[in-house]
């Protein structure tokens, strides 16, 4: 009972702190519902609008961001925080943080950059930051890509932006090369006859440009280069089937592979 009594006094301060408790989680999960639909709201007028792909996931991913700092603010200034004090602190806490994370800062610079520059968008097949994949979404500080071996991998935007980018989508087609080394014996002019003879047989194979056939080493054999031109999407099952295809045709016309001399000391 004495206990009882002692917590008497203070139990509408604690009635209190726990309306403020409920009410805090009301107002963030209200908050962020009515966030998440501004943010789909906005993404549909985009879409309506026709806007890049790219454009509308880097600005959503913002306004969503923007929002819930807002959100943060307003729910401080509603629980007797003094707002313009919080944003000073804010400020200076950003500048701490800008000092300490900039690495993340020149990352969203450099989203910034590949937004304004558009070397990809959403959907592209390119190698990009070192990883060759699709891009699937271009973020606030990295850029999404699923990879040919369906590995979703997230690459930081300044390693993207500072590296080489290559766009495989971009052009209509491109060509496919492999090397054939046979031995110094074989005439090189017939058995790049035989392998352009081959080429043009293949499925998905394109005709303009026509394939090609050309000498361009030579080690212990002579190096033929085969190039096949495809769409873009067919890459992969050309140079699978041109792979196979010129292994059947060096063994059937008995072409053999070069042997290496071994010189004596």
């Amino acid at each position: 009972m004495a206990l009882i009594k002692e917590l008497l006094p203070s139990l509408p301060s604690l009635v209190a702190v726990g309306w403020n408790i409920l009410l805090a989680l009301g107002l963030w999960f209200a908050g962020r519902w009515l966030i998440g639909a501004a943010v789909r709201m906005s993404r549909s007028a985009m879409n309506l609008r026709k806007l890049d792909p790219t454009a509308v996931r880097y600005l959503s991913s913002s306004l969503s961001v923007v929002l819930t700092l807002a959100l943060v603010v307003a729910m401080l200034g509603h629980f007797g925080v003094q707002t313009t004090s919080f944003a000073a602190l804010f400020a200076g806490v950003g500048v701490a943080i800008g000092v300490a994370w900039a690495g993340l800062l020149s990352h969203f610079a450099a989203g910034l950059f590949l937004l304004a520059f558009r070397p990809f968008k959403v959907g592209d097949d390119v190698m990009a930051g070192g990883v060759v994949g699709r891009v699937i979404e271009i973020g606030l500080f990295g850029t999404t890509l699923n990879t040919v071996d369906n590995i979703w991998t997230v690459v930081g935007n300044n390693r993207i932006f500072g590296d080489t980018i290559q766009n495989f989508s971009t052009n209509r087609w491109r060509f496919v090369t492999i090397k054939v080394e046979i031995d110094a014996a074989h005439d090189p002019d017939q058995a790049m006859e035989s392998l352009l003879c081959m080429v043009r047989l293949l499925p998905n194979v394109l005709s303009d440009p026509p394939p090609n056939a050309e000498i361009v080493e030579f080690r212990a054999g002579t190096i033929i280069a085969v190039s096949a031109a495809c769409a873009n999407q067919n890459y992969v099952s050309v140079l699978t089937a041109l792979n196979r295809a010129i292994r059947s045709m060096l063994i059937d016309q008995k072409y053999a592979a070069p042997v290496p001399s071994v010189g004596h000391i």
